[in-house]
């Protein structure tokens, strides 16, 4: 990962306004409009149980992933997005692992996302860390999208 560092965003933070913007404009490209969470970000963002880590290379946004803890038992990744033209170099990775490390000192057993199927890339990150397909939703994101529910339990070998 070139000279990227996965930082978590702070509310009331001086940057806020232009790491949302960032984010914002990175998750229209990324997500379908009915996926996407641009129009509710910022709201979403200021959730006590929620989170968001974000990769900045030379003042430019290059990815970021999004977190919150359901309860005292589990922890989601609902978001994670690199740009097309940033992906392969790491900071997926990095940003997986962040999430997955913020998660787990929320002392929760358990941390789950939703990816498409069809985007073998992120089902390989995320097999790579250890997560496993829970099963198939079927028209998670529209009538014709499906979705892994894909899981990962913290024990002693993590």
């Amino acid at each position: 990962m070139e000279n990227g560092v996965v930082v978590e965003l702070i509310r009331g933070s001086t940057n806020w306004t232009k790491v949302v913007e960032d984010i914002v404009k990175l998750e229209k490209k990324t997500f379908p409009k009915h996926e996407s969470l641009a129009q509710t970000f910022d709201g979403e963002l200021r959730k006590r149980n929620a989170g968001l880590l974000y990769v900045r290379v030379d003042g430019e946004t290059l990815g970021y992933a999004m977190y919150s803890w359901l309860s005292s038992l589990s922890a989601s990744i609902t978001k994670l997005a690199v740009k097309e033209n940033c992906r392969r170099q790491g900071h997926g990775e990095a940003l997986l692992r962040a999430a997955i490390d913020k998660c787990r000192s929320r002392k929760v057993q358990r941390v789950s996302l939703h990816v498409d199927p069809t985007r073998t890339a992120a089902v390989n990150l995320y097999k790579k860390f250890g997560f496993q397909v829970d099963c198939l939703v079927k028209s998670y994101y529209s009538e014709d999208r499906d979705a892994y529910r894909m899981y990962l339990d913290f024990d002693d070998s993590i």
